[in-house]
């Protein structure tokens, strides 16, 4: 029988991965060791050119660039992994887009930011075109033609009618998304929605709009074309139709 010329390569391989395989498990043991160990782990750590930050990994941004991101960060492969991350988090947080901002580590080498932003809920006029607006009244720094906003349009800045969409938008989105066009009309709104136009107090609440919900089913289901949908009187939707 002739020798098997593949067997002595293979325990020839053999070792080196074993001894890798153990380098692997002994730098892991160190690295659990030394994280918990604050007053003399992580410094430690920090000085390995093994956790130098070779990438940064950015979730939740919508409307604010991955660029203004990473400059706002400003760190390069010079920074470790464990670095302190507040100040990176307050930095990045500086920005008008974003709300707030949560770092982590993960290792070796990549820092992950998740933002929080600053949510568009209408587009306001302005002598420069359509500005976006938070349910907060402050304008943001996204500029529609380069960005989606698929949001309603407020005839001018309005801090109530601001929030009034802000809360509609978390307790309400499907109602949220059919409106297209707020205006306030003397001491009442108007909401264009996509096939009528409600008419309703200035202080309306989410609660109230959403009575338009069981009405709009009862029509739809007797196709009755509604044109429009009257909620200023207590207790009350009346519905006009085409």
């Amino acid at each position: 029988m002739e020798p098997d010329d593949q067997t002595p390569d293979r325990e020839h391989e053999a070792g080196p991965a074993r001894r890798r395989r153990w380098k692997r498990i002994g730098a892991g043991l160190l690295v659990v060791a030394a994280a918990g160990s604050p007053y003399w782990g992580r410094p430690l750590l920090a000085r390995m050119a093994f956790f130098r930050v070779r990438r940064v990994q950015i979730d939740g941004a919508r409307y604010t660039s991955a660029r203004d991101i990473l400059r706002q960060l400003h760190v390069d492969t010079t920074v470790s992994v464990w670095t302190k991350l507040g100040p990176l988090e307050r930095r990045v947080a500086q920005l008008p887009e974003v709300r707030a901002a949560a770092i982590r580590r993960k290792l070796p080498g990549t820092l992950v930011v998740t933002v929080t932003e600053r949510v568009p809920v209408a587009l306001v006029p302005t002598p420069h075109g359509l500005r976006p607006y938070d349910e907060h009244g402050l304008a943001l720094p996204i500029d529609p033609s380069q960005t989606a906003v698929d949001v309603p349009i407020l005839a001018h800045r309005d801090t109530a009618a601001l929030r009034l969409l802000g809360e509609l938008r978390q307790r309400a989105p499907e109602l949220y998304q059919s409106v297209s066009d707020v205006r306030r009309v003397g001491g009442e709104l108007d909401l264009s929605l996509t096939t009528f136009l409600v008419r309703a107090m200035a202080d309306v609440t989410v609660r109230r709009l959403e009575d338009l919900e069981p009405v709009e089913r009862d029509l739809a289901v007797r196709r009755l074309p509604v044109a429009e949908l009257d909620l200023r009187f207590r207790d009350q939707v009346i519905a006009r139709l085409k």
